[in-house]
């Protein structure tokens, strides 16, 4: 047996997020049943580096799974490619020791959300962009989202229902990007809690509505209260970028 790792792509839009949920269309259910074609029908269980939730999409997921045949590593996505549907994509293939584990071996990931602005929606990027009509101040998000950079408890702007204890983790970049009518959150982190990224980009939404001021955010952190922050926005504006090992 050989383990693979696999960089893939997908748009989340028509599927019920990352995990096997029966009755529901999820990336790795798609994935698994193409493996179980190319192995003859012996199931081919995939481990990701995270899960993503429904209409969240991936740039960069990785993945890892192990199989018995002697595929070249460059020609697993060819391989899979026919057995996939046309919204996932294997980017690249390699081998890797058995050692490796896409979840646990992941010691950065970095997320993106897109937020489209101006005064009308865009039918073509409804999917993908989370549209704001709201004229917002990006001065004052970009000094917000400064403090979000380091080791904190980010208990404020974590899902209440999460099982998670353990809500410590570390931001190494963060900032907000600005191209053409569209604003790019960006997020590069050693871990992130359940909803995380979709609940700070609401909170920095309203700083740049100028609901909330920019120091609120830090506030927001040091409360460790979800009720500190602001809502959480939708799935669809969110990508998972970039996963580092």
């Amino acid at each position: 047996m050989r383990r693979v790792k696999c960089k893939i792509a997908y748009d989340g839009t028509h599927f019920a997020g990352w995990q096997v949920q029966p009755g529901q269309r999820t990336v790795q259910s798609c994935l698994e049943d193409a493996l179980e074609k190319i192995h003859k029908g012996k199931k081919t269980k995939v481990t990701a580096s995270g899960r993503t939730d429904s209409t969240v999409h991936a740039y960069g997921q990785v993945v890892h799974f192990d199989t018995p045949l002697a595929v070249p590593e460059d020609k697993w996505s060819q391989a899979l490619t026919p057995f996939l549907p046309r919204d996932i994509q294997v980017k690249e293939a390699e081998y890797v020791e058995g050692g490796f584990h896409a979840r646990y071996g992941a010691k950065e990931k970095e997320y993106r959300y897109r937020v489209l602005t101006g005064p009308a929606k865009d039918v073509f990027r409804r999917h993908y962009t989370y549209y704001v009509p709201d004229q917002l101040d990006i001065n004052a998000m970009r000094e917000a989202v400064s403090q979000t950079i380091g080791r904190h408890d980010f208990s404020s702007f974590c899902a209440a229902n999460t099982d998670v204890v353990d809500k410590v983790r570390t931001i190494f970049k963060a900032e907000v990007l600005q191209e053409g009518d569209e604003l790019i959150f960006v997020f590069r982190g050693n871990g992130f809690l359940y909803n995380m990224v979709r609940i700070l980009v609401g909170t920095l939404l309203e700083v740049g509505k100028g609901k909330r001021s920019p120091e609120s955010v830090g506030a927001a952190i040091r409360a460790c209260d979800r009720e500190a922050a602001g809502p959480t926005v939708p799935g669809h504006g969110l990508f998972l970028w970039e996963v580092v090992y």
